[in-house]
């Protein structure tokens, strides 16, 4: 259902008792989804809602819909609030009642009564009636019809039914509908809310749906919809809904709470205090002493900023989004600066693609200030800053170009644009001057960018590449040493710096970085042989017999004792397979062995019949088949009965590396 602006003519028929005062029978207060549609009983003077709000704990924020759901934020700014005229007052979450001074000013028999400012559609008993059907007083009834002028001066028409195509009344419900009780309101909320109890949103979203569908000039129907909404995680729409919501009631008590939590979740401070405050003589001590506490760490975020104190910045941006802020664009763009930082390049790419999904589903206030930049501009600005961190410099620049669009006398801003911009053009260079051969120049434009970016592990890697080219083994250690300092996990610098050490017969440091690397990439056959060659000349350089160490092959089939005994006692690690042909999870398994036989060339697999050699067997104490036994220098080191692929997998790498 399309969203509609509060038109004017949506009203609600009013009914007055015995001493010409205005029943407080009404449907205005819904019920939050906590509690059924209901109506109040008989009162002549107004009672003040409950200041409470659903989702005081709110749900883990699910999946963010970044399509038409996404609205821009206008500085907390309800637009369309109506002021009660004077003589009049709201209640928190009821109808506008008489004064004293009004009441004494109108009948209920007089057309004069059009002063009246109807809060819902509400029948002379306090229920809803049936769309489309004029309302039935004990005596005599006067319906307000649609009326041109503001809200609240509708035209008076005598009893009877409201004409056809009145703006204030419901669409007509389908024959089905009505068989169903589905154009009941109160029966929709009821269910709505049994679903909301339950934890069924996007059932109680439907129900809601059509409950605003019924009813909709009516507030707490709104507000019911909104608190469904937050729970799915579309906090941008279930804000528009509470805005509506104030729209229709400005002093419904319980949409300002929930707009309070929700701004609150946002991290915009300004407006949750603005509705916190609205939303009772009393603010909630709970909700404001929250409000305060992210404020406090938001303040202590800045500070650690300027004094690039990052740890201490990454503590209290977690500090204020496990205080309330949990869907605050900008604070996990504050994490994922100071995850930068901190040389957690994974994790504040990770963090900063949350923080973008937020950004769309609820733009952050364009003028807001963050961290003394406007706030669209500094999510631009860490987004670039990761971008080149990954060697993305062309997205870096972009990035880069948007925040100066955004905040142009910035001059944080203006000088990392031209930073940007000076480190993809040298990068640029590089690349063309590696590719043509020339790897002095190569080098020497990388080094330019590196002024300018002094921790960029892309160009460090890079540089380590064109000194590896030209021999100089030693330096391009030092630049992979770098560039995994910034980038712990940084593969490519891995195997570069793997490669030098090999270069320069530095076997124990070539075997342990190609060790990790066979981890990292368990099916990479370059790894795995390279591997092995380093394993080979560590073992010759120690003196150690390798004529019979070999890479790669096929299983090796055990025929007698002495056969086996020598496989088992060479050097490195021996993985033997006991089995029978004749048996079904041997030959289901024989394929798995001789994956691995391919994936881990530096091991020798073995098989064993149990049923042709039957003395291994015996000797190996094996009396059910498949096992597997994993030898290390002759020495048994693991044993398996029937184990399954993962079990065997893991064993293998983790005795073979």
């Amino acid at each position: 259902m399309s969203r509609s602006t509060g038109e004017s003519d949506r009203f609600h028929s009013l009914t007055l008792d015995g001493n010409n005062k205005p029943y407080s029978k009404d449907l205005t207060d819904l019920g939050s989804p906590v509690s059924p549609l209901r109506t109040r009983p008989s009162a002549s003077s107004s009672s003040s809602s409950s200041s409470g709000s659903l989702g005081k704990h709110h749900p883990p924020l699910a999946r963010i819909s970044d399509g038409a759901g996404a609205r821009k934020c206008h500085s907390g700014e309800l637009s369309g609030d109506s002021i009660p005229k004077p003589g009049h007052r709201r209640s928190g979450s009821g109808p506008l009642i008489y004064t004293a001074a009004s009441a004494s000013a109108s009948t209920a028999t007089s057309p004069s009564a059009a002063n009246v400012l109807p809060a819902g559609n509400i029948c002379p008993s306090g229920r809803l009636g049936k769309p489309g059907v004029a309302s039935r007083a004990p005596a005599r009834t006067d319906v307000l019809g649609s009326g041109t002028s503001n809200y609240g001066h509708g035209s008076v028409m005598r009893a009877g039914p409201a004409p056809a195509g009145n703006a204030g009344s419901p669409s007509p419900l389908s024959a089905a509908g009505r068989r169903t009780g589905a154009g009941d309101p109160q029966e929709v909320t009821k269910l709505g809310n049994e679903h909301y109890k339950k934890g069924r949103l996007e059932e109680a979203l439907r129900c809601y749906d059509r409950a605003v569908e019924i009813c909709p000039g009516n507030a707490a129907c709104r507000n019911n919809r909104a608190a469904a909404l937050a729970g799915l995680g579309r906090l941008g729409d279930a804000v528009w809904e509470s805005r509506e919501a104030l729209r229709l009631d400005p002093g419904y008590s319980r949409s300002h709470h929930r707009l309070a939590s929700l701004h609150l979740r946002l991290g915009q401070i300004e407006n949750a205090r603005k509705h916190l405050l609205l939303a009772g003589r009393q603010p909630d001590l709970l909700e404001l002493q929250k409000l305060q506490s992210v404020e406090r760490h938001l303040a202590r975020c800045a500070d650690s900023r300027k004094l690039t104190d990052w740890k201490s910045m990454l503590r209290e941006a977690d500090a204020a989004i496990a205080e309330g802020a949990d869907s605050c664009p900008l604070l996990m763009a504050s994490r994922a600066e100071a995850l930068l930082r901190l040389q957690r390049l994974i994790e504040a790419d990770s963090t900063l693609s949350n923080a973008v999904k937020l950004e769309r589903s609820f733009p952050s206030c364009s003028q807001t200030k963050f961290f003394g930049m406007i706030s669209d501009s500094y999510m631009y600005i860490v987004r670039a800053k990761v971008d080149m961190a990954l060697g993305r410099f062309d997205d870096a620049v972009k990035m880069a170009e948007k925040a100066r669009q955004t905040d142009s006398r910035n001059v944080e801003v203006t000088t990392f644009l031209d930073n940007v911009r000076l480190v993809r053009t040298a990068r640029d260079q590089g690349n063309r001057f590696f590719n043509t051969g020339n790897f002095a120049e190569a080098s020497t434009a990388y080094g330019e960018g590196l002024r300018h970016d002094p921790s960029n592990p892309v160009l460090y890697c890079n540089r380590a590449a064109c000194r590896s080219k030209l021999g100089q083994w030693e330096k391009s250690i030092d630049d992979c040493n770098e560039a995994l300092r910034i980038q712990p996990n940084y593969k490519k610098a891995l195997l570069r710096r793997a490669a030098s050490y090999a270069k320069l017969e530095r076997w124990t440091e070539a075997v342990r970085d190609y060790e990790v690397l066979r981890k990292e990439l368990p099916g990479d056959t370059e790894v795995a042989e390279s591997l092995f060659h380093a394993q080979v000349s560590l073992k010759t350089s120690r003196g150690e017999e390798v004529s019979n160490m070999k890479f790669g092959g096929e299983v090796e089939k055990i025929t007698c004792e002495e056969q086996f005994q020598a496989a088992i006692s060479l050097p490195g690690v021996s993985v033997v397979h006991f089995m029978s042909a004749s048996n079904q999870q041997c030959v289901q398994i024989s394929p798995v062995v001789d994956s691995l036989c391919t994936r881990y060339p530096s091991l020798n697999f073995l098989k064993v019949d149990v049923n042709e050699t039957a003395t291994i067997a015996k000797a190996e104490s094996v009396r059910t088949v498949p096992t597997f036994k994993i030898y290390k220098n002759g020495t048994r080191v693991k044993e398996m009965i029937c184990p399954n692929q993962q079990v065997l997998e893991y064993s293998v790498r983790h005795y073979g590396l």
